[in-house]
């Protein structure tokens, strides 16, 4: 069995399918599924079948980001406050730390939140491992997308 990536409890990743070249990522093994915040969104119809369009502020230079996804589902998802909300789940390629991978995340509005997504143990699972003591362990993402490493932090 090939060893798994150690990641820090907070990372950057990005969604390429989705326009969205930097995200700074908080790592959370108790989260069931991945979340990414969304200033709006609205659905329509392409082809027949459910779309959510979305708007996103990554924050720094990137600016507002709008992007578009088939809707994959629709589930309750309880959030650590105990309260729970129906949420719309997409399917795209998450890349972090040299790996892509196609993952489901949930659109909801992270708002308050330090990281704009949280990246939860199904989407960590048989891939990545996590040390909580460490952080940022593969670099910083600049806008296009090209790894640049950071002196890496133990907090």
């Amino acid at each position: 069995m090939a060893s798994k990536i150690v990641l820090g409890w907070r990372e950057w990743a990005s969604l390429p399918e989705l326009g969205i070249a930097r995200l700074r990522t908080k790592v959370d093994s108790g989260a069931r599924s991945s979340a990414l915040h969304v200033d709006a969104q609205w659905r329509f119809s392409e082809g027949g079948a459910p779309w959510v369009g979305f708007r996103i502020s990554p924050g720094e230079r990137a600016g507002i980001i709008e992007a578009m996804a088939p809707i994959y589902d629709e589930r309750e998802v309880t959030d650590s406050g105990g309260h729970c909300t129906r949420r719309v789940f997409v399917r795209t390629v998450l890349s972090l730390a040299g790996i892509e991978r196609v993952v489901e995340i949930n659109l909801s509005d992270r708002r308050g939140m330090l990281f704009p997504m949280l990246l939860g143990r199904t989407a960590l699972a048989r891939v990545f491992t996590v040390d909580p003591a460490r952080s940022f362990l593969h670099g910083r993402l600049p806008i296009s997308g090209a790894i640049v490493p950071i002196v890496k932090s133990m907090q």
